[in-house]
């Protein structure tokens, strides 16, 4: 494999029109200057058995993914970029420009590059046990996943998330945090993936306005109705997966309780009625620690509340799991959904809410339905309908 100065500057080309030609160079500039690795086509060709179906691990958000081996005996995973879909390019060469100055024990580790034609692949180390929700939401498996597991899964995806917002090149966020979006390796460490949808944040802005993309179930309800994006976003994004960690119960498909809208408002209820160890997977039911357990049910529904002022920051997250029970002095307020009310703190004790005197676009949203009517606040004045994405993920594009 060589590795060519300039090579991802060449790679990502075609990708960009001569209107924002100055501002792409000097990004790419900066990401070739690393030493990403190229691979030859026929390398991935000979790795992967021609893309045989046999190694083909799935759909990602814009084409498949196939497992392989290199001849020095690495796994690979190998995401080849479909020729027809215009919106998967787009997030393709998100993916790539993101992950190449990315490096962390809990992201995916992105191993290099392919074009050959119109051939487009990204190439990533394999994970060994694929994602967590074909573990945690299929019960014959899921007794594999102790309390141990569990909890080592939700510090690590924390500290993942921690990294993206604080510690890389520059703020990102990742807009798609989801339970198949973690990878689990070998030795059950989790990697967040799939950076098609992730967003670089400015860091003197409080929030940005954008259009609507992500994946029902696991979307804040301010992002969804008024586009408005923050950090807070993955927040509760990651609130929701702690909650389904926990529960082993699909936040988007809930149906255990038909009095609550969802995993979140039925976690709340039982926890104001001190209840909150009844969403526990049964599976736990012998686990020998379970204040701990009560402890970091009560952080999921500190990070899903429905203002976002009012919920931690991933570093105050990270410090919160180091805690020992019992020591949490805060207390969350009614979780966010969409179509509810955000009611937002402002300086001197007043409260507004938005979306009523705040807002001048309403919007809604049915999880249950095959179309989306949104209205968000950077993008249009009146409603749109779009259908439905195959992967349970938002069709619109930014």
């Amino acid at each position: 494999m060589t590795k060519p100065k300039k090579f991802f500057g060449n790679f990502l080309k075609p990708f960009f029109s001569s209107s924002n030609k100055g501002k792409n160079e000097e990004d790419l500039e900066k990401i070739a200057a690393q030493e990403q690795k190229q691979f030859p086509f026929e390398v991935l060709v000979s790795a992967t058995k021609d893309f045989h179906p046999d190694n083909k691990l799935g759909q990602g958000g814009f084409g498949p993914v196939f497992k392989g081996q290199l001849s020095d005996g690495r796994q690979i995973a190998v995401k080849k970029l479909s020729h027809s879909s215009s919106q998967g390019m787009k997030e393709f060469k998100n993916e790539a420009k993101l992950l190449a100055r990315v490096q962390h024990r809990n992201v995916v580790n992105l191993l290099g590059y392919c074009v050959h034609g119109v051939e487009k692949l990204l190439v990533y180390e394999y994970v060994a046990n694929e994602s967590l929700d074909k573990i945690l939401f299929k019960s014959a498996q899921r007794d594999a996943l102790s309390w141990k597991r569990r909890h080592d899964i939700i510090v690590g995806v924390a500290r993942g998330l921690l990294y993206l917002h604080e510690g890389s090149h520059t703020c990102i966020i990742h807009r798609d945090i989801k339970a198949s979006n973690i990878l689990l390796d070998d030795k059950w460490v989790p990697k967040i993936a799939d950076f098609g949808m992730a967003r670089l944040y400015p860091e003197d802005q409080t929030h940005v306005n954008t259009r609507v993309a992500g994946t029902n179930g696991y979307m804040a309800p301010e992002y969804v109705m008024y586009g408005h994006l923050s950090v807070k976003a993955d927040v509760f994004s990651f609130g929701v997966v702690v909650l389904e960690i926990i529960s082993g119960q699909k936040n988007s498909s809930f149906n255990r309780d038909p009095d609550s809208r969802g995993l979140l408002e039925w976690a709340y209820k039982l926890y104001k009625k001190d209840r909150s160890w009844e969403i526990t997977d049964p599976a736990l039911a012998q686990s020998p620690i379970p204040d701990e357990i009560a402890m970091y049910i009560k952080i999921g529904l500190l990070c899903t509340q429905s203002d976002p002022v009012l919920r931690p920051t991933m570093q105050q997250v990270v410090v919160m799991l180091s805690k020992s029970p019992g020591s949490l002095d805060q207390e969350p307020t009614r979780p966010g959904y969409v179509g509810s009310r955000i009611r937002s703190r402002r300086p001197g004790g007043t409260s507004h809410t938005a979306g009523t005197s705040g807002a001048s676009n309403p919007s809604t949203f049915s999880s249950s339905s095959s179309s989306y009517t949104v209205t968000a606040t950077a993008s249009s004045s009146t409603p749109t309908r779009r259908r439905s994405d195959p992967h349970g993920k938002r069709p619109v594009r930014d």
